[in-house]
């Protein structure tokens, strides 16, 4: 095996900055996170045009779970390709849109029947739920949470909550009647409370003050939420938590929305992150990793939400016929590389491997995650948690010009998340470039 990483001129080179450069001037801004022009990506390996190599711990922002350009996906989609590549699925019918179908209904947890709503991303996924919702409980008002994530079309951005520039100039256009209350985030507890003595009271006072006084709880259609929240700051609530929230949707006859865009697909070490809390979600949103690297969504839903009549929702790309075969593909790699197990085993050593930076670094406040889902928050000060933003952007741009690739999220978090199948050898080199930058820079302080 080559050498990897291996950084033959500092990124970004001089044939990175050409493309950066016209990008700059032709692209209409969205989001950056580094000057990384890619030439080549296999499996955890990224190659870019000036001849450097990289260790991935971002993975397509989540998207290839099985890694970049798995021979199995790459294979399916060739084939694929040799036969038809596009079959409009909500006219006409295919049989890979319904065995894909069938094979993710019977993933969802829970005793009840499930059907698919096949789309293109995550945002369409969530849209697609909104719409289910409303026609199958026949209520209007929506639930979220503050750092909630959901995508930027005008539903899933209404259920956004996790900056404000993703909302800025848009609020007068967008959905009515959807409330945000804070999410179970332990770390910085808005109630200045601690778990486990908190007695849940961020679940409690959603009925005991928000169902009293704003949110009228007989009129929900649904609350929707990340298990783990992904753009937010990678958190995970206690358990119970996301029990005692379900159980207001019983009570209240009203959704559970489980979006897994991001946590979903293995990356937990669960098929889907909502089994680590044992409820069974009513509607579960999917998309990034489930097509190996081509985009496809699925909308997983209850079959009594089955629309009463043709024509209510469809679209014309909706899991084109190479992205089934590739989420198939994707399906088979899990299974046949018992991906799973490999995540919580990964996980477990690798958060392992964290905590212990943590005990070394000040700079580091937080360490969590499920499976291989895995986050440091930075902090100027443990006492304070006063947000080391600076501090995390340097860490970064150090990985990166070192040879490995890493992805922030919240306000001064970054997130692990390397392919589920990354060799052990490039794993282990990628947390050692890590410390060598987390070690520099809380010995430099940048904030």
């Amino acid at each position: 095996m080559a050498k990897v990483p291996n950084i033959r001129v500092e990124p970004p080179g001089p044939e990175a900055k050409k493309v950066v450069a016209k990008d700059t001037e032709y692209i209409v801004k969205a989001t950056k996170t580094a000057p990384l022009v890619f030439k080549k990506a296999e499996g955890s390996v990224i190659e870019d045009v000036d001849g450097n190599t990289y260790i991935d711990f971002y993975a397509g922002v989540g998207v290839l779970n099985v890694g970049a350009r798995h021979p199995k996906v790459v294979a399916a989609i060739k084939d694929q390709v040799d036969r038809y590549m596009h079959v409009a699925g909500t006219d006409f019918y295919c049989g890979l849109q319904s065995r894909l179908a069938e094979r993710l209904a019977k993933t969802a947890p829970g005793k009840n029947k499930k059907m698919v709503f096949f789309s293109n991303t995550g945002a369409e996924s969530v849209e697609s739920a909104i719409k289910i919702a409303k026609r199958g409980t026949g209520k209007q008002v929506f639930m979220d949470f503050l750092g909630a994530f959901h995508g930027r079309t005008t539903g899933a951005m209404t259920l956004t909550a996790s900056k404000w520039v993703q909302r800025e100039g848009y609020t007068a256009s967008l959905m009515p009647g959807v409330f945000h209350v804070p999410y179970a985030y332990c770390y910085r507890c808005i109630y200045n409370l601690e778990y486990p003595s908190c007695g849940m009271y961020c679940a409690k006072v959603i009925e005991e003050v928000y169902f009293e006084e704003q949110i009228p709880p007989n009129d929900l259609a649904a609350i929707s939420m990340e298990v783990v929240q992904g753009e937010g700051g990678y958190v995970v609530p206690p358990k119970e938590f996301v029990k005692m929230i379900y159980d207001l949707t019983r009570k209240y006859k009203c959704l559970f929305i489980d979006d897994e865009v991001q946590s979903g697909v293995g990356r937990t070490g669960k098929m889907w992150a909502v089994e680590h809390f044992d409820v069974a979600p009513d509607i579960i949103c999917s998309a990034k990793s489930l097509g190996g690297g081509l985009p496809i969504a699925a909308t997983i839903v209850d079959a009594k939400l089955n629309f009463d009549r043709y024509g209510r929702h469809s679209n014309t790309f909706g899991g084109s016929s190479v992205a089934h075969a590739a989420a198939l593909a994707t399906l088979d790699v899990i299974e046949d590389e018992r991906l799973l197990d490999r995540a919580t085993k990964m996980g477990t050593e690798t958060k392992k491997r964290l905590q212990e930076m943590q005990e070394k670094y000040d700079i580091i406040g937080d360490t969590r995650g499920l499976g291989m889902m895995m986050a440091h928050e930075f902090v100027q000060d443990r006492k304070t948690k006063k947000h080391a933003a600076k501090s995390r952007d340097k860490i970064a741009d150090m990985a990166f010009k070192k040879g490995l690739m890493l992805l922030p999220c919240g306000k001064s978090v970054i997130r692990y998340i390397p392919p589920l199948n990354i060799p052990q050898e490039q794993l282990d080199t990628g947390l050692q470039i890590l410390e060598e930058c987390i070690r520099e820079v809380n010995k430099n302080r940048v904030d």
